[in-house]
């Protein structure tokens, strides 16, 4: 139902001229692409508690995830006045084989985590690979500037509906899912997810996945 809203909104979008209507009608765009955000995260964690959510593996092209990715942070990047450099190994196979959905979902948490919680300055995405033999360990970081985390926090930071200063900051928004969710696909990959922060000084997420060539 609410794709079918935000389809009709769309229609609005395109064909209206109206400047009043058109601004409602982008409000009714941003709120509901966060309300399909979080109902998607509750239907996730429902799958995790089931033991319902698995990998699909398939072979997929490494460069369309990344321009996905960076075409989507971009956006919310500059709407905020942040700056996003990026920094992509060169010599990444074009051609892996994963689960590409689940993969896109784990650094678009990261990402727009990093985005939410920095008020000023830049986000850094960075993408390095290693090779050995016919793997590649991808090694996902993301940096930013943001407000950083007490070591009380990080302990905490994988814990289902957790979110940072949810005391004291009442505009962000979120189920608080989205980390919980990114460890648990990160742990079904056998891959691995390290946090470093330090209080008011930013934060640096690095996750590595082992995915064939």
């Amino acid at each position: 139902p609410i794709n079918a809203v935000l389809g009709m909104n769309e229609m609005i979008l395109r064909e209206c001229d109206d400047s009043d209507i058109l601004g409602y009608s982008e409000k009714i765009r941003s709120s509901g692409n966060t309300l399909l955000g979080l109902i998607n995260d509750i239907l996730d964690f429902s799958k995790i508690e089931a033991g319902k959510l698995d990998i699909i593996p398939v072979d997929y092209d490494l460069t369309s995830v990344l321009n996905d990715l960076v075409s989507m942070i971009q956006l919310r990047a500059e709407a905020k006045g942040l700056t996003l450099e990026t920094r992509f190994d060169g010599n990444i196979p074009k051609l892996l084989h994963g689960d590409e959905i689940r993969i896109k979902q784990i650094v678009t948490n990261i990402l727009t985590n990093a985005v939410k919680y920095t008020d000023s300055g830049y986000i850094d995405f960075d993408v390095q690979c290693i090779n050995e033999k016919d793997n590649c360990r991808l090694q996902i970081t993301v940096s930013d500037t943001g407000r950083g985390m007490k070591e009380e926090q990080i302990d905490n930071l994988f814990t289902k509906f957790n979110r940072l200063e949810r005391d004291l900051d009442s505009t962000i928004e979120g189920t608080g899912l989205g980390l919980a969710i990114t460890k648990h696909l990160v742990d079904m990959m056998n891959g691995k997810i390290t946090v470093n922060s330090k209080y008011g000084n930013g934060s640096t997420f690095t996750v590595g996945l082992n995915q064939k060539i």
